[in-house]
């Protein structure tokens, strides 16, 4: 599996754990027979923070999944061309 792929799979996880924070919300309070922001907030306190967390640390590991190599990559080629700057005027040792 590639970089790019399994970065678009942390990030449709963190998408869907965010969701269902929500969704577990109205669930929880879908016996209610008034809503209010109020109480849909409370509703969120008792899912807690669990998912929202981990939507968070999915959604950064799937951004450096899905950057990570190309930045390495863009590191190694700017390394590669200091040695090669350095090698060029670098002056000759005589032995």
């Amino acid at each position: 599996m590639n970089h790019k792929a399994m970065g678009m799979i942390f990030i449709c996880i963190s998408v869907f754990l965010y969701g269902m924070r929500y969704l577990a919300a109205a669930i929880f309070g879908s016996n209610l027979t008034s809503w209010s922001k109020e109480m849909f907030d409370s509703m969120l306190t008792y899912v807690g923070k669990g998912p929202l967390v981990l939507s968070w640390i999915s959604l950064i590991v799937g951004i450096l999944c899905f950057l990570g190599p190309s930045i390495g990559r863009w590191h190694s080629e700017d390394l590669n061309k200091i040695k090669k700057n350095w090698k060029e005027f670098d002056p000759p040792h005589n032995k």
